[in-house]
């Protein structure tokens, strides 16, 4: 059985020797390889020409979790809760997404991947949930100490391909988000909710494999809907004729 490359999305920063450096966590990287895919990372920098060079020649696309969208690219003010945002990383991974969902590449959008799924379809965000969403839960957890941390339930949209991936609703989640899908892009239809009705889940309409989750499967990966969904992600790769 053939192992489906799968190009996943980094993010860069520099450290004290003002070194850039360009990097994702391990658990993407695991997930995939666990799963039966060929991890390989995208750098930023690549010119429009070359991604879509890249894209016609990868399998599937992992849209990796990370810093905020500008928020000019869904026409919203700054705010002052916004952190780690990256014009080079916005411009690139929206023309991925954007290419993978005409092109009907598989692919699966991760915590900030969601977002940039709905955003680059014409949607809108919560630039930040307990300033502008009523009555939330606490949908924002240290992202270092608590990526296990099970936040709140999700429950599955019935009849969604999400729903028929993962079977079991509702189920419980880890949550390391502040920011969440307000309008929803076009040709997406949401496939989870949490407890207080945000948006946890996407899928686009008449694509073989295009979902998007709010939280992180990938630091939750012995959870049966981790493995399933991950599972079922290579699975719609490894049918794609490349």
């Amino acid at each position: 059985m053939n192992a489906p490359i799968i190009g996943i999305t980094i993010q860069k920063s520099i450290n004290e020797n003002n070194i850039t450096n360009h990097w994702v966590r391990d658990a993407y990287i695991e997930s995939v390889s666990r799963a039966g895919g060929i991890p390989i990372l995208i750098p930023l920098g690549i010119s429009s020409r070359d991604l879509d060079l890249l894209m016609q020649r990868l399998a599937g696309l992992l849209l990796s979790g990370g810093g905020d969208i500008d928020p000019q690219r869904y026409r919203s003010p700054q705010h002052p809760s916004l952190f780690g945002m990256d014009p080079e990383r916005d411009r690139q991974e929206i023309q991925l997404v954007r290419f993978a969902a005409q092109a009907k590449i598989p692919f699966l959008a991760i915590c900030r991947g969601i977002q940039v799924l709905n955003v680059a379809l014409g949607g809108s965000l919560f630039i930040d949930l307990d300033s502008h969403y009523p009555n939330p839960l606490k949908h924002r957890y240290d992202s270092i100490t608590e990526r296990e941390f099970l936040a709140h339930r999700v429950d599955l949209v019935p009849t969604s391909r999400l729903q028929q991936i993962l079977g079991t609703s509702p189920f419980w989640v880890n949550s390391l988000h502040h920011q969440g899908i307000k309008l929803i892009g076009k040709g997406l239809t949401a496939n989870a909710v949490a407890p207080d009705q945000l948006v946890e889940g996407v899928e686009l309409e008449g694509h073989p494999f295009g979902i998007g989750v709010q939280w992180h499967p990938e630091s939750l990966q012995d959870a049966p809907q981790t493995i399933q969904l991950f599972d079922a992600f290579i699975q719609a790769a490894r049918i794609r004729p490349v």
